[in-house]
């Protein structure tokens, strides 16, 4: 028998249908293990989906992507949806600050093809929103984040604010610059965040290349790329996906093979991917598997609503933008991929929203139609023709300081068990680049411990 006849005998059971659980079975099935994908809902995606709401279709929450997050490139590539969620040429974030005399006011973060860090620098000295002294501040504090390794244990120990507070940020340049883009990348506000990851954040995405924070974005449904695209991918790679399956343990017998209860059928494996969320997997972890299982209850979560609007006209010219000076964080224009034929629909983005995740529709419609009118006058005289929101309370895991020494990488100290998600020990926050990263990790070391060759998809981890 050669070593593919034994490979291709081998079975991988994958627990999750999210991005994480996808591309593991994908790396999977194509070093050529057999892969059974196991998903309790009944579509793909995780997190990250779209549904029905009469004639629309509504991606749970704006996600977006950076030209620095090559492993979701690599995802969006395998599953053939790259040219669904083009990149931006040049990064270009238009800033309205809706507190400004006389009305809002428009500054902008784009970039130019000089090399770092000069590629902001013709940005950041004519940003509307900050002082020359700030803006002099920030480029300090810019150059001393660069010198710094995200992967420093002292860093993941201390929180953002109080890094920003030592390098003189004022509370203007916090709000202005620093919790713009790390609110949106981290989900938590500078107090709440560990200066590990912060620093990971700004220095790979402002700092590496030129280009690395052009954003991208998917101009189709969520689901189009995440279900259906994703689920054609498996398909052509013999991986077979069950949906609306639950698993309800796993086990180890004395023969040394894995034994997975999903919705009473029993799946024998010799390596299981547990690609669920932190508390699922906690659940479903055998006594011994981790050192201290408990401490994956110790990763807290994060909230990130949306609101969602429909009017009767165009309000918006531009494709995004994010705002200062009011509770808005980025808005988002959706018509197009949500199939509306008439009117506009806007998305807003609200993250870190622990104080407005369980308030009522009513109220989040007194909150935010005022101040999309404050922040778009064409939307005064516009009629709302549906509001609604969506609320995802466990969103991401919360990037508190000291959250670094709580997640554990894809080992365990079970053999032929791995773990993955966006949770785990990739170096990265909660975001769909972390996810797709730690599917190549679980994979990977499963491959290594059947003794299969595999190459890295990334370059830069080869």
């Amino acid at each position: 028998m050669t070593d593919d006849d034994i490979t291709r005998s081998r079975h991988a059971v994958v627990i999750g249908g999210g991005i994480a659980g996808v591309t593991a079975a994908l790396r999977l099935a194509d070093a050529g293990v057999r892969v059974t994908l196991l998903e309790s809902r009944p579509r793909l995606g995780g997190l990250a989906f779209s549904f029905r709401r009469g004639d629309l279709t509504v991606d749970n929450g704006q996600h977006v992507y950076l030209r620095c997050c090559t492993a979701y490139r690599w995802f969006l590539d395998r599953i053939d949806g790259a040219r669904l969620a083009p990149v931006q040429d040049r990064l270009d974030v238009p800033v309205l600050d809706a507190a400004a005399k006389g009305g809002p006011r428009l500054g902008r973060l784009r970039r130019t093809a000089l090399p770092v860090p000069l590629h902001l620098a013709a940005s950041l000295a004519g940003y509307a929103h900050l002082s020359l002294k700030e803006r002099a501040g920030v480029a300090r504090a810019a150059l001393a984040l660069k010198r710094l390794d995200p992967a420093d244990p002292a860093l993941d120990g201390i929180d953002f604010a109080t890094w920003l507070g030592r390098h003189g940020q004022s509370r203007r340049a916090v709000a202005a610059l620093w919790d713009l883009v790390g609110v949106a990348t981290l989900n938590a506000r500078s107090p709440e965040a560990s200066m590990g990851l912060a620093a990971m954040v700004f220095k790979t995405g402002l700092l590496s290349e030129p280009g690395a924070a052009d954003i991208g974005w998917a101009h189709v449904p969520l689901g189009e790329l995440h279900d259906t695209l994703a689920r054609k991918a498996l398909d052509a790679a013999g991986v077979r996906t069950e949906l609306s399956t639950r698993v309800r343990g796993i086990s180890r017998p004395a023969d040394g093979r894995w034994q997975v209860d999903a919705a009473g059928e029993q799946l024998d494996a010799d390596t299981v991917v547990l690609a669920v969320a932190q508390r699922e997997a906690h659940a479903l972890l055998p006594d011994g598997a981790l050192a201290d299982r408990d401490r994956l209850l110790d990763i807290g979560t994060a909230p990130i609503l949306n609101v969602h609007v429909v009017y009767d006209r165009r309000v918006l010219r531009r494709p995004f933008f994010a705002a200062l000076g009011t509770p808005v964080q980025w808005v988002f224009d959706r018509t197009e991929a949500s199939g509306l034929k008439d009117g506009q629909y806007l998305a807003l983005s609200q993250s870190a929203a622990q104080n407005e995740i369980d308030e009522p529709v009513a109220a989040l419609r007194s909150r935010f139609l005022p101040e999309l009118e404050r922040l778009l006058p064409a939307a005064r005289g516009a009629a709302v023709r549906d509001f609604f929101v969506t609320r995802e309370r466990t969103a991401t895991f919360a990037p508190a300081p000291g959250v670094g020494r709580l997640r554990p990488d894809a080992h365990t100290r079970a053999p032929g068990l791995y773990l993955a998600g966006a949770w785990t020990a990739t170096g990265w926050p909660a975001t769909m680049e972390g996810a797709v990263r730690s599917g190549f990790s679980a994979a990977g070391a499963a491959l290594l411990a059947l003794g299969r060759h595999h190459e890295h998809p990334l370059k830069e981890a080869a």
